[in-house]
């Protein structure tokens, strides 16, 4: 998945804005809260999301992913797809989605309502 197609997918998901903010990284957000981020890695993109535990157990050593970078760190499970071989751009999109979905489900009812969602 290129930078272009990740901010396209990103845009199609209801109710979701962007920032670009750390460096030049592209931050996606629902709500005000962050669900992914393409930022860079040696020169090539990255591509951060929120994972279920399930998930970040399972991906966390998989080639090509890893522990995000500051946010794993902290705690969060939040994982990076740093090269292609980590995953396809279907799975990338469904942990996207995954990631977005979560947030969406801590937003308080007043603001899933504000929002349409």
């Amino acid at each position: 998945m290129t930078r272009d197609e990740f901010n396209a997918f990103c845009a199609s998901l209801k109710a979701t804005s962007h920032v670009v903010q750390w460096g030049n990284a592209d931050v996606w957000k629902v709500g005000g809260k962050v669900f992914a981020i393409c930022g860079w890695n040696d020169g090539k993109d990255a591509f951060t999301f929120k994972a279920t535990d399930l998930a970040y157990e399972v991906l966390q050593d998989q080639a090509g992913i890893r522990p995000a970078p500051y946010l794993a760190s902290r705690g969060m499970k939040w994982l990076q797809v740093y090269d292609e071989r980590g995953m396809s751009d279907a799975s990338l999109s469904d942990h996207i989605v995954t990631s977005y979905e979560m947030v969406v489900a801590k937003l308080t009812k007043k603001m899933r309502a504000e929002l349409g969602l």
